[in-house]
């Protein structure tokens, strides 16, 4: 059973058997069908955003957020995390943990809340984290959304050049620094028919560095780590059953849209949106749609489907 319990959308814990404790928040209604939201790299919970959450749970969902490890209030691993030089030429140390540990966190999280099939939704990373446990324990996913994320594949969902170049400029190393660091590369990924509003950006960046038990750049490098430890994943997405949907904009330059692309190709009869204009963010402007996208495919999975039914 979880650690503690609290009030609707406050930060709760799950002690699970690998060791870790992940850090959850639960909304709506526990008798309704249940999402289960993972974020990104280096994102924590809260970069979903309230209006996300509330979205969803007024759509008639119980929402739960997790904090993966290495971010946010979870654990923070003792493992060194690899150099600039190992990210770069993708050659992980070998005491790290892949994407399948990362996966086994979230199942943890369900059993400690007693949620034996659950809608799952991941971006980016969370994306691939997602995909790990549809392909990896089908009996849990009632329906796997995947936003903007890739299959491991090297040749595709590559990020751009300059996109590369910010991620390896030195870590920020305080709240004003990391703030800043955030506003620039989300300016850079968010696409260009949707313009951040900066005053909310700079928000989450500040409550993600706020709520950080450990070394944000450590941990970042060793999600980063976990990604290439798990390497091209595009086999393990052929065993995936659940019905799926594969979201991402024409305009990522973080995770290339050749990477949906390939996902949608790895799974059995997956549904693919593309949004025009979106890149590798979900602005106020499309939560509205993006989470009527999940409700209907999960809607659909509801009542006995087997695809996505987006209108």
């Amino acid at each position: 059973m979880p650690e503690t319990s609290g009030a609707e959308g406050t930060d709760q814990y799950a002690a699970l058997p690998n060791g870790m404790r992940i850090c959850y928040r639960d909304f709506g209604d526990r008798a309704g069908p249940a999402i289960l939201l993972i974020a990104g790299l280096g994102e924590d919970l809260t970069f979903w955003t309230d209006s996300f959450f509330g979205s969803l749970v007024a759509r008639g969902f119980r929402v739960v957020a997790i904090d993966n490890r290495d971010v946010g209030r979870s654990t923070f691993v003792a493992a060194p995390p690899p150099s600039l030089w190992r990210q770069i030429a993708a050659r992980p140390r070998g005491d790290g943990y892949a994407l399948a540990d990362m996966a086994q966190d979230a199942v943890g999280v369900l059993d400690c809340l007693g949620i034996s099939r659950v809608h799952l939704v991941g971006r980016s990373m969370g994306g691939m984290i997602a995909q790990t446990i549809a392909a990896a324990a089908p009996e849990r996913v009632l329906s796997l959304t995947s936003l903007y994320s890739t299959t491991g594949a090297k040749k595709v969902g590559r990020p751009a050049l300059s996109t590369i170049r910010l991620l390896a400029a030195p870590p920020a190393r305080t709240r004003t620094a990391a703030v800043r660091a955030h506003l620039r590369l989300t300016r850079h990924i968010a696409g260009t028919g949707y313009p951040i509003d900066d005053a909310a950006e700079a928000a989450i960046a500040a409550r993600g560095w706020d709520r950080s038990a450990g070394d944000p750049a450590a941990g970042t490098a060793r999600q980063i780590q976990a990604i290439q430890r798990s390497g091209d994943r595009t086999a393990q997405l052929g065993d995936i059953t659940a019905p799926t949907l594969v979201i991402n904009g024409d305009r990522d330059l973080l995770v290339d849209p050749s990477g949906g692309e390939a996902t949608v190709k790895a799974i059995r009869s997956a549904r693919h949106v593309v949004v025009p204009g979106m890149g590798h963010h979900i602005p106020e402007a499309l939560v509205g749609p993006i989470t009527q996208y999940i409700s209907q495919h999960a809607d659909r999975v509801g009542e006995g489907g087997n695809h996505a039914g987006i209108s």
